[in-house]
Formats: structure tokens, C-alpha cells, sequence
């Protein structure tokens, strides 16, 4: 009975807007209690995980992704993509799509990704006379798109949890994440084509111009991607010079930011995501200890097995699983609590772990899209004041080809470890 009642008053601080880490947390020490052992085994837990080196890349590459965020970086690559790609039908759409995926990854969270850029797109593609309700569905989409490709935090912290080698991981989501942009980018192409939207056309001298004002900027994904398996650092080096070399560049060469009031700022926001985040990693991983120690994932596993035989139909299941998860929880809360839950399963089903992480973030993407609480759907509604059922309408086409695109990368591991075989990525 005293176990209900804390369980019950547990849920009601968490339905009014308790810490998710106090909790978790909190759950974490009753269970190490009622289990006779000292709950100091949570804060054990947290030094451990503070002494990972993979965890510095996590605050390094946030801070880059902020500087970007709060600089003219935005419009910059806005106009160099409109003037590589807008005599494609569609090509704005196109531009939106490659634009929201590189800020998402940089970011690391795709709410950011609507606030920031959603006023300065959704103008422009209702202007090309794109449909409103197009407009509307893309942006919130795109919102989501980009977790998949490095440096994203998803990416970084699924590694941490998981334990698996953060240059595979980097390496597995290329693809993938290149498949959700094509696959959006094509149904982007026939609306344009559908609604005669008029095209800008491709002028030599316009495209030199917006390369040469992204001069500094374009080399950021080759400069971290080439530099982890071209082997000159590793991506933990690789977050500290981004870091270094996003400062200098917004800082001292375009000068969009002050170095004694805007980086000051940049870095108290950004930190404030990062310390979050490191507590409910050490809660959440305290918990996880005890629910390994009492063998959870087994009894799990064998509860499952009783019903599942294929791997087929435990790889659909999961996907309806993690697609509720992302729609109930937001992405660092999910990988904390899930990850070390369905890994062991998963690798019972002879789901390799690296497959099985960009498997696990294609979910959650498409989560942040799902009615009833998807989170970008209620974003999306404010950012342009709209009711959240015409979100929602106008989101459904898309999240019916990112949920095709997701059976592909369910179903096909090698679209997520070709890469890693071919670089032969450690």
C-alpha cells in the first residue's frame, strides 16, 4: 500500500511540472532502499558517467550549435541552398529540408529548429505560392529531420548509454538520414510540380556569391566528418575544435555575435540544456543500474518471447513502441529510461546495437510528429499560431513517407551499416 501511495504522489509531481530528473532520481534511491542497498548507488553512477570521455563532445558541440543558432548562419546557407537548388520544382521546399536538417544536427533539437528558422521559411514558401498547409506540414517536419547525421546530442548520448563506439554511430546515420531528406525532397518536388510553383533560376554568378558569403561556414560538416575518419582526431577532439572554429568565424570574421555579450549569453543557454541533461544521464543511469541488478531486460525478454518468435514482428512492434515513446517523451528523456531497457532484448532478437540506435532515433523523429502530444505539433502551433488539428492535417503525408522510409531502415540493416563496414569505422 505505501508502495502505491509513492507511486501515485511520484505521477502527480510529475503531471505538474516536477524535474524529470528529481523523479527519476527519486525512484531511483526508493528502489535501491527497498532493495537493502545504500542510495548513495545513484550518485555512484553519476561520477562514472562524468568521467566518460565521450561526454565532453556533448557541451562542446551544444555551445557550437547555439553560436549558430543565434548567428546569421541561418539566412546564409537559406540563400546559398535557394541558389543551388531553386530552379528544381520545388527546389524552396528542398531548401527548407536541407536547411532544418543541418541546423537540427548542428542543434541537436528540432524544437529549436522551428522557432528559429520557422519565421523566416514559412513566409517565404507561402510567398512562391507553395499551399499553406504544404508550407505548414514541412516545417514542422523538418523540424525533426537531421537527427540522424553527426554532430547530433541525440547521436552522442544514444553512444553514452548504449556503449557503443560513437564513430559508428556517426557513421550509421548518414545514409539513413540521407534517405529521409531524398524520400521528403521528391514528394516536395511533385507538389511544386502540382501547383506550378514558379522557380528562381540558376545564375552562376548568384550561387558564387552565396558560396563565397558561406565561405567559412560550408566547411563545418567536412572539417568534423572528414576529420573523424580521415583519423586526424577523434569525435571528441573533433567537438572541441567545431567549437573553436565556430567561435572564431561568427565571432571574429562575420562578427554576428559580441565575444563579451552575445558568447557569455550563448554560453549560459546553452549550458543550461547540457547541465539538464548530465542529471537525468545520472539519475536515469542509477535506475537503470538497479532495474539490470533486479534483471528487468530478462524478464522482459522472456515475457516477450512467450509472444514473439520472429525477429520480423518484434522489429515491428518496437517500432509502435518507440513511436508512442517519442510521442510521450522528449528525445533525452527517452534514451536515458528506454535505451537500457531494450538493448539487451534487441540483441537477443540479433538486432546489432549500432542498427538498432539509428532504428531507435528514425522512431523518436517521427514521435515528435504524432498526434496526440507530439511535441512539434504543439511548437508548430504556436510558432505560427495555428489550431493544432490543422497542424496536424497538414503534417500527415509526410509522416506517412518518414514512416515508409523507416520499414526501409528497419528492415534493410545494411542501409545503416554499409558505411560503417566500407570506412571500417572501431
Amino acid at each position: 500500500m505505501e508502495t502505491l501511495l509513492i507511486g501515485a504522489a511520484l505521477v502527480l509531481l510529475a503531471l505538474l511540472g516536477a524535474p524529470l530528473f528529481a523523479i527519476i532520481g527519486a525512484i531511483a534511491m526508493l528502489s535501491f532502499t527497498g532493495a537493502g542497498i545504500d542510495s548513495s548507488a545513484v550518485i555512484v553512477e553519476l561520477y562514472r558517467i562524468g568521467s566518460n570521455p565521450t561526454l565532453v563532445a556533448i557541451p562542446l558541440f551544444t555551445f557550437a550549435g547555439y553560436m549558430l543558432a543565434q548567428s546569421k548562419a541561418p539566412i546564409r546557407l537559406v540563400q546559398l541552398a535557394r541558389a543551388l537548388f531553386g530552379w528544381i520544382p520545388g527546389g524552396l521546399a528542398i531548401v527548407v529540408l536541407i536547411t532544418c536538417a543541418m541546423f537540427t544536427a548542428f542543434t541537436g533539437a528540432s524544437g529549436v529548429t522551428i522557432v528559429a528558422l520557422g519565421g523566416l521559411l514559412f513566409p517565404m514558401l507561402v510567398n512562391e505560392k507553395y499551399a499553406e498547409r504544404f508550407s505548414l506540414g514541412l516545417i514542422t517536419t523538418s523540424g525533426s529531420l537531421g537527427l540522424l547525421f553527426p554532430p547530433s546530442l541525440p547521436l552522442i548520448l544514444y553512444t553514452v548509454i548504449a556503449k557503443v563506439s560513437i564513430d559508428k554511430l556517426f557513421a550509421a546515420g548518414i545514409i539513413p538520414g540521407v534517405l529521409l531528406v531524398v524520400a521528403l525532397a521528391l514528394y516536395s518536388v511533385r507538389h511544386g510540380v502540382q501547383m506550378h510553383v514558379p522557380r528562381t533560376p540558376f545564375v552562376l554568378r548568384g550561387v558564387w556569391t552565396a558560396m563565397r558569403n558561406t565561405a567559412w561556414e560550408l566547411p563545418l560538416p567536412v572539417l568534423i566528418i572528414g576529420g573523424i575518419y580521415g583519423g586526424y582526431f577523434t569525435a571528441t577532439e573533433a567537438a572541441a575544435v567545431t567549437a573553436f572554429y565556430v567561435l572564431i568565424v561568427e565571432v571574429f570574421i562575420y562578427r554576428d555575435l559580441k565575444l563579451f555579450t552575445d558568447i557569455p549569453r550563448v554560453m549560459r543557454e546553452s549550458m543550461l540544456l547540457v547541465g539538464a541533461i548530465l542529471m537525468i544521464i545520472g539519475t536515469a543511469m542509477g535506475l537503470t543500474n538497479y532495474l539490470v541488478d533486479e534483471e528487468v531486460p530478462m524478464q522482459m525478454f522472456e515475457m516477450t518471447k512467450t509472444f514473439i518468435n520472429s525477429p520480423v514482428v518484434f522489429l515491428l512492434l518496437l517500432n509502435l513502441f518507440l513511436i508512442v515513446v517519442g510521442m510521450m517523451m522528449d528525445i533525452f528523456s527517452a534514451i536515458f529510461v528506454v535505451v537500457p531497457l531494450i538493448i539487451p532484448i534487441a540483441a537477443a532478437y540479433g538486432v546489432d546495437p549500432v542498427h538498432l540506435g539509428i532504428i531507435f532515433l528514425a522512431n523518436l523523429e517521427i514521435g515528435y510528429l504524432t498526434p496526440p502530444v507530439g511535441l512539434n505539433l504543439f511548437i508548430s502551433s504556436l510558432r505560427f499560431d495555428k489550431p493544432v488539428f490543422t497542424v496536424v492535417r497538414s503534417i500527415i503525408p509526410f509522416t506517412l513517407i518518414l514512416l515508409l522510409a523507416l520499414a526501409l531502415i528497419t528492415y534493410i540493416p545494411d542501409l545503416s551499416l554499409w558505411l560503417v563496414r566500407v570506412l571500417n569505422v572501431q
